[in-house]
């Protein structure tokens, strides 16, 4: 595994390849974007997902998928509802038995799909293992100190991708729960929109810390369901993720909140950004996944009843705040 592929060239993707550097592999970032790949090999940045960030001159990258592909090992950080486009513009190139790493969070809107569950369709032949948990791209961009959670069902490709992978600043935990990894991953996005909403309405902190709380046992609840395991979600790729993503406005997804929160529509929002925020769309999917699975997911409902179904944020806020109490331990919300 000392070639590695980054597909996608985003500020995550970009961040993956300066993290293969520094655990001593020879990376190459594949962009669909020819100013992308013409600045970060001519001016060495990537000036239009990660502005005024010098990147290390080792960094490569190219236009040709076929190059990246052919490589020891890929991480795939395409945005997650182009996983399946993405997949399938590799399958011809993918030699048998390359080990595949999603870089992406979310549930794939029109199947209800999990990612592994898209990858694995598309390529069969791939060995899929899973990156996910509280991230900031900046932040290991820059070197910062880094805990990620590092899935895979194949024990020994799991530790193999650890020693690949691992660094002093960058320290991945494996775990062979790659369903529970996921939902972390996606139903953290949509929990920050909450939280967001939350600080553009000025509610508090304490309702913060209840949605982030009541967000974590749908994420186990949805898990469950979908064959994982509760104490995944209790670890990096869950409630690590979780805290990071609902207490910064550096989340794309929190940051999307607060603007909803405050009066903007949700389409100016979207027009403004030339970033993705996953949890738009792993809103309305999850939303349906739960109705299909028959668990309760409110917030997660209440989230997709507001970004796609024309709810006013106020009568959703109400809804919530009139649901019968419970026992904790058994509470939906």
């Amino acid at each position: 595994m000392q070639s590695i592929g980054i597909i996608g060239g985003g500020a995550w993707g970009t961040a993956l390849g300066l993290v293969a550097l520094r655990a001593g592999r020879d990376p190459l970032l594949w962009a669909r974007e020819v100013d992308v790949v013409a600045a970060i090999n001519g001016r060495h940045e990537n000036s239009l997902f990660l502005p005024g960030v010098a990147l290390d001159p080792r960094l490569g990258a190219t236009n040709e998928l076929a190059k990246a592909a052919t490589r020891d090992l890929l991480l795939l950080a395409a945005p997650a509802q182009h996983v399946r486009d993405t997949a399938r513009a590799l399958a011809p190139h993918l030699r048998p038995s390359t080990p595949v790493v999603i870089c992406a969070k979310g549930i794939e809107k029109h199947s209800g799909a999990l990612l592994s569950e898209v990858v694995t369709e598309v390529l069969p032949h791939a060995r899929v293992a899973l990156l996910s948990g509280p991230t900031f791209a900046m932040e290991v961009t820059n070197g910062l100190p880094t805990a990620i959670t590092l899935a895979a069902s194949d024990a020994d490709l799991g530790q193999r991708l650890v020693q690949c992978l691992g660094s002093r600043a960058f320290r991945p935990y494996y775990t062979d729960d790659v369903v529970g990894a996921q939902i972390g991953g996606a139903i953290k996005n949509v929990i920050a929109i909450a939280c967001g909403i939350v600080l553009g309405r000025k509610l508090g902190d304490n309702a913060r810390a209840a949605l982030i709380t009541r967000g974590l046992a749908e994420m186990a609840r949805l898990a469950l369901a979908k064959g994982g395991r509760a104490e995944t979600l209790m670890g990096l790729s869950g409630l690590g993720d979780l805290t990071l993503t609902c207490t910064s406005t550096q989340s794309r997804n929190c940051s999307l909140g607060v603007a909803l929160g405050e009066g903007e529509r949700l389409a100016d929002i979207l027009a403004a950004r030339r970033s993705v925020a996953e949890g738009v769309t792993s809103a309305a999917a999850a939303a349906e996944l739960a109705r299909r699975l028959g668990i309760e997911m409110p917030i997660v409902a209440a989230v997709d009843s507001i970004l796609h179904r024309g709810a006013a944020i106020g009568a959703e806020i109400e809804g919530m705040l009139a649901r019968p109490f419970r026992p904790e331990a058994r509470a939906s919300s």
